[in-house]
């Protein structure tokens, strides 16, 4: 695993041992920040379920304002600080070591978020709901105008068009995955 593009570029990453976070392949990365290419520089950018922090990583290395790290798994914590101390990373973000849910209750409007990723692991089918029900739903402050909220899934178990305020506006497929990608009505 390696950072694409932008500051970091081709810096290996560390991902957890075992089978319990499954890291966003480079392809697929390389695919979601082509898409989301004009909205990163300056962005503010929120990672939920971050793993390894390869997508926010990818996202401070291209250009990202400030990217917020959501990840309960102590393994993962591990790696996610081992993989920015290598990278010398020590400002520009922030590590929520709670639920995804937890975080989205306790974080205030004046946090605007332009892109929202969320990566699940793909065996916690109701993290996609809940999570994607809050940010359309209580939790919609969250949002700047013009937001984006990308979930990456199996292609074999899609998500829904609509969650509250959030309406799907593309869906990108490779391989087993696939990204929604959804805008606040």
């Amino acid at each position: 695993m390696r950072i694409i593009a932008g500051s970091y570029r081709s810096r290996p990453l560390q991902a957890p041992a075992g089978l319990a976070t499954r890291p966003t392949s480079d392809r697929l990365r390389e695919t979601l920040f082509n898409v989301l290419a004009p909205r990163i520089d300056g962005s503010s950018f929120l990672d939920l379920y971050a793993g390894s922090g390869a997508v926010g990583i990818e996202a401070l290395s291209r250009g990202a304002a400030m990217v917020e790290f959501v990840e309960r798994a102590e393994p993962a914590l591990r790696v996610l600080r081992a993989n920015l101390a290598r990278l010398g990373l020590t400002a520009g973000f922030r590590i929520h070591a709670a639920s995804a849910g937890a975080v989205l209750r306790k974080l205030t409007p004046e946090t605007a978020f332009d892109v929202v990723f969320l990566d699940p692991p793909y065996d916690a089918a109701q993290e996609y709901a809940a999570t994607l029900g809050l940010l359309g739903g209580s939790a919609a402050g969250l949002l700047a105008p013009g937001a984006l909220v990308i979930a990456e899934h199996r292609k074999k178990e899609p998500l829904e068009d609509g969650y509250g305020l959030l309406t799907r506006a593309r869906l990108l497929e490779q391989g087993d995955a696939a990204l929604s990608f959804y805008a606040a009505q």
